[in-house]
């Protein structure tokens, strides 16, 4: 989930207001992003892991709800991320002035009936010092 300030995806495409930048790796020689150790939290089912890449006051919303700060983001990500074994593939990252939107078809152990296969899921990041600050997860809908 690494990102390229100002780069070109392989794909060519970019605009002045936002960059889609490459997804797969961290550039080399460089800290890995905020989203990255998130990413990497979430695949290693490391929950201290997942919970320290946000800022202690930090905002998660998810399924419509509000987690405030990190015990309650601790405990969302102790039942919805990591008890339902969720997984995430990403496929694209916008870097869009400085906020950060993921997509990824994600999986896991939760109930997918009446869910589309993939289940593509947009993870919308701000970031400050090198902490989430905000993390707003949505399923975006292209049939209606």
């Amino acid at each position: 989930m690494g990102h390229v300030r100002g780069a070109q995806s392989s794909s060519g495409f970019r605009t002045g207001c936002y960059d889609e930048v490459p997804c797969t790796a961290e550039p080399a020689g460089c800290r890995p992003s905020a989203g990255g150790r998130l990413r990497r939290g979430n695949q290693q089912f490391d929950l201290e892991r997942l919970v320290a890449t946000f800022a202690d006051d930090a905002l998660v919303n998810d399924q419509l709800r509000d987690y405030w700060g990190k015990p309650a983001i601790r405990e969302w990500a102790r039942r919805d991320i990591i008890g339902e074994r969720l997984t995430m593939n990403v496929t694209k990252v916008i870097d869009h002035h400085g906020n950060f939107i993921v997509t990824a078809n994600v999986d896991g152990d939760f109930d997918k009936r009446g869910l589309p296969d993939p289940l593509v899921i947009a993870f919308y990041f701000t970031v400050q010092s090198d902490l989430i600050v905000q993390l707003i997860i949505l399923r975006n809908r292209n049939d209606i």
